[in-house]
């Protein structure tokens, strides 16, 4: 039975093909044993060892590459979910934020009108509206219209310097305590608003905290996912490395039995 036995350079087939040329060759070895060919049985048993040994290095080759090309793939994949993930609470936040700010945009303009408004109703409204004058100035100006009536428009002139600075000095205090009353009332109304301007920062900040808690709890569950995943596709190579290492010809190839695990997971957003 004429067989090539050189290992040469040339490109190797396929698996099947060797593992049916190592059988085709193991068999040949047999028979020349049997029909006392010994040289060409030992040249038979040599190239069975070099494409043993050959098919077992190209096969760990496989394997190792194989296996780095589903550990950068697992890689990838978690890198783009995290990058799906940010991209869509990023735009969460930027969209609360949006509606916070316009919120309390809305509530500073209405507050401001109100506010204008009030201020022109308690003007308008509060008490005294008017001076209430004194019997004393109410007396000056009394006799001075009585000396105006009797000519003697000197004493008249007197008296109504000395009522004119009552007027003056009465209508200050009434004004001072008209606009101390005023700016009590405006405190107060102030006070109001800003209370109301604080609840709706409180409930902000508190829709901040629960969206920040659940962008949390999120990544948390897509990290996990990650974990398991990576997890799961190391268990399986160590499972495959050492079958190959331990049948490095009859166990199946990297191609055929290893792949990479799904993870499980509904894509990042899905409800």
């Amino acid at each position: 039975m004429a067989m090539t036995l050189g290992l040469g350079t040339e490109q190797m087939p396929d698996e099947h093909a060797i593992a049916d040329f190592l059988e085709l060759l193991e068999k040949h070895r047999i028979d020349c044993e049997k029909s006392g060919k010994y040289e060409e049985a030992e040249l038979a048993s040599t190239r069975l060892e070099q494409l043993r040994q050959h098919e077992e290095n190209r096969r760990r080759d496989e394997l190792r590459s194989q296996q780095l090309q589903e550990r950068m793939r697992v890689e990838e994949l978690h890198l783009s979910e995290l990058q799906e993930f940010n991209e869509m609470w990023d735009f969460k936040a930027a969209e609360f934020e949006k509606h916070a700010a316009g919120l309390q945009n809305t509530l500073a303009d209405r507050h401001k009108q109100e506010h204008l408004a009030q201020l022109e109703k308690m003007r308008r409204e509060t008490e005294p509206r008017t001076p209430r004058w004194s019997k004393d100035l109410l007396n000056l100006r009394k006799i001075q219209e009585t000396l105006a009536k009797m000519k003697k428009y000197a004493e008249a002139e007197k008296t109504k310097v000395q009522a004119d600075k009552v007027e003056a000095q009465e209508h200050a205090m009434w004004k001072a305590k008209r606009e101390a009353k005023i700016e009590a009332l405006d405190e107060q109304f102030l006070h109001k608003q800003q209370l109301e301007m604080g609840g709706l920062m409180k409930r902000i900040q508190s829709g901040r905290e629960e969206q920040k808690y659940a962008r949390k709890s999120e990544l948390d569950r897509v990290l996990q996912r990650y974990h398991n995943m990576k997890t799961q596709m190391e268990s399986q190579q160590r499972i495959i490395q050492q079958r190959v290492e331990k049948y490095p010809i009859t166990a199946p190839s990297a191609t055929s039995v290893s792949r990479p695990p799904s993870s499980g997971g509904r894509a990042v957003g899905a409800r």
